[in-house]
């Protein structure tokens, strides 16, 4: 499974974040059965689980039999690294963790918590899905998702230039342009 380099299999890791929060929903939706068999269908030989203050344990697996190797952890200082890492993210709607991987070009399916409150994150995820930066799931859609996910179909992400709104912002309180 995955990729050759001289007729060794490498590794090619999936990276789930839930960021800071809990978002038990996303882990339960990754730790299943039908998910797993589809990310090693795609070629995916590991599964690491970021699971913030959540309170259920997926299951570990070190993948021996053939099927995706499973590990988790609560937090880490940085998650650039584990980002840099991934052949593919599987993140939670929050800003930071969207753009970051983004930034990074790695392809992206993002799952929206519907139980926030004011879900304003589910307006971004879907708003960047539709200019095809990435994928937008619920947990209950995320296997569907990974079924037909096309890599090659993302689009790169480019921030903007905010230059000219700088330079409006400070003509309308009076600053001289520079």
């Amino acid at each position: 499974m995955g990729d050759t380099v001289d007729g060794l299999s490498s590794k090619r890791t999936v990276f789930v974040t839930v960021g800071t929060t809990c978002f038990d929903a996303l882990v339960k939706a990754v730790d299943t059965l039908e998910v797993k068999q589809e990310l090693s269908r795609r070629g995916y030989t590991h599964l690491l689980i970021q699971m913030g203050r959540g309170t259920y344990v997926p299951t570990t697996s070190p993948g021996e039999d053939g099927s995706v190797a499973v590990e988790y952890f609560h937090f880490s200082s940085s998650i650039a690294d584990h980002l840099r890492a991934a052949s593919l993210v599987i993140s939670h709607a929050g800003s930071g963790s969207i753009f970051e991987t983004l930034r990074l070009a790695k392809p992206l399916i993002v799952v929206v918590n519907e139980d926030l409150m004011d879900n304003h994150q589910s307006e971004l995820a879907e708003e960047l899905a539709e200019r095809k930066h990435l994928y937008c799931a619920r947990p209950q859609t995320l296997p569907q998702v990974i079924a037909g996910l096309d890599v090659e179909s993302l689009l790169p992400y480019h921030p903007g230039d905010a230059t000219p709104v700088a330079k409006l912002i400070n003509h309308f309180l009076g600053f001289p342009d520079d």
